[in-house]
């Protein structure tokens, strides 16, 4: 008997396989021949190679760079890791890195490692640019800004920051993890020298992902020990991800605007139940300060361990607390540097596979569960 459908609204933590990417595996897989390794000259070794410039290609039309720029990783976080690691070991005598408060931990911790300067943000999770650009230093080796947040999905002034560091001669990082899919990146006009991506966020396989290298940047390989991806990242590449990486890439290339407007819609209307529901407010920015596709609720008086389990008793999934946190429900740092209350929120994040229907199950179901957690309290 198969299983009534749920309503997964978890989309910023992991998003289901996109069908173009679903096919392209099983067409690799089916495919007569034997997959050889792409750095060899033989037939089966040249014949993976070619699918792997294919998605090469496929990724840097989606993102708007040059194929050459786009390294491939096992996922954001390898991604951010050569980034900060190449950035402070191209020159030991710069090793300043410069960060928001609202970073995800896989850049933060990577900040930690060496002197760092952390920039407060707004109530919204806005960093403000002026502030961040004022603590370049001389010896500062990378500035680190997300285009928009994994958390509360507001968007940052990445585009002037960017600007600025160039004119500055400091590296910047962009971290696209979310923005990926819903925000039009075209990286060739933002002009940073690195940005990061991550596969399983918008619909391709886990453990792929990619670091776009700006044309005539060279920094220090994270992973050393081989010449793979033009001995930028050492091992022998996932070719069956990347494939399936850049079949998604290429799918979002034609569909991607139509998803974002339905996103924008289906979080409207739970920003707009929320606008009403006692003791529930959205926290960061509006509508037009946030990525379409996630909406945070702060909630009063409930601790957001007994929603989770109330709405994933109904067949509703949906996410709380710090998105670096898996085992358990830790306060978030991102709400903390907001200065809103870091124990309480309940994460909605849609994605292409997200209906009206799971949306209207949502809003319903968190309505009745904040119900009867207040009935039993009171």
């Amino acid at each position: 008997m198969d299983e009534p459908r749920r309503a997964y609204l978890d989309h910023a933590s992991t998003s289901p396989l996109l069908p173009a990417a679903r096919t392209a595996l099983m067409e690799w897989l089916d495919a007569p021949g034997v997959a050889g390794d792409p750095g060899r000259i033989h037939h089966d070794g040249m014949r993976t190679r070619v699918a792997l410039e294919d998605a090469r290609e496929q990724v840097a039309a989606w993102l708007g760079c040059r194929p050459r720029e786009v390294v491939f990783t096992s996922g954001a976080t390898e991604s951010i890791a050569a980034a900060s690691h190449g950035a402070r070991a191209r020159d030991p005598e710069r090793t300043h890195v410069v960060l928001a408060a609202v970073e995800h931990s896989a850049v933060r911790q990577w900040a930690e490692r060496g002197p760092h300067t952390v920039i407060g943000v707004d109530r919204t999770g806005r960093v403000d640019p002026d502030a961040l650009l004022a603590a370049v230093r001389p010896d500062t080796a990378l500035v680190h800004l997300q285009w928009g947040n994994h958390e509360v999905g507001t968007l940052q002034p990445v585009h002037r920051v960017v600007e600025a560091c160039r004119e500055r001669g400091v590296l910047v990082h962009v971290d696209a993890a979310q923005a990926a899919g819903r925000v039009p990146l075209h990286l060739g006009d933002l002009g940073a020298d690195l940005v990061s991506v991550s596969g399983h966020k918008f619909g391709a396989p886990p453990g792929t992902g990619a670091l776009i290298v700006r044309r005539g940047l060279r920094i220090p390989p994270l992973l050393v020990g081989g010449d793979q991806e033009r001995a930028r990242r050492a091992g022998l590449e996932d070719v069956l991800g990347i494939i399936g990486l850049g079949a998604a890439a290429a799918e979002l290339a034609e569909t991607a605007a139509s998803w974002t407007a339905q996103a924008r819609r289906q979080t409207d209307r739970i920003r707009s139940w929320a606008e009403t529901a006692d003791g529930v407010e959205v926290l960061g920015a509006g509508p037009d300060g946030s990525l379409s596709h996630l909406v945070c609720l702060g909630l009063s008086g409930v601790e957001p361990q007994p929603v989770l389990l109330g709405l994933d008793a109904l067949g509703v999934s949906v996410h709380s607390g710090s998105s670096c946190s898996s085992e358990a429900l830790e306060p978030s740092p991102v709400l903390a540097a907001m200065g809103v209350d870091a124990d309480r929120s309940l994460r909605a994040s849609v994605g292409w596979s997200t209906t009206d229907d799971d949306v209207d199950r949502f809003v319903d179901g968190t309505g009745s569960v904040l119900a009867g957690l207040r009935a039993l309290g009171s």
